[in-house]
């Protein structure tokens, strides 16, 4: 019983510190990365990722503004 408790909380946990834009935005490339200097454009945000993240679970934003992948890649 003590297992499937463990199995059930660790799942839990990788669930709900995933997020949509890091699971399913594919390869986070060097311009989603980099911080852009000053004076030039801003990145783009993925509207749908945002929207999911704020809608399933809002802490969900941290990882994926930290890993870069709620950014658009460059084209």
């Amino acid at each position: 019983m003590k297992n499937i408790k463990k199995v059930i909380a660790i799942g839990f946990i990788a669930i709900t510190m995933s997020s949509c834009a890091t699971v399913f935005g594919g390869k986070v490339n060097a311009h989603q990365k980099t911080k852009p200097a000053p004076g030039q454009q801003q990145r783009s945000v993925r509207v749908g990722a945002l929207i999911a993240n704020i809608v399933l679970f809002a802490p969900g934003l941290i990882v994926d503004f930290a890993t870069g992948a709620i950014y658009k890649p460059q084209n």
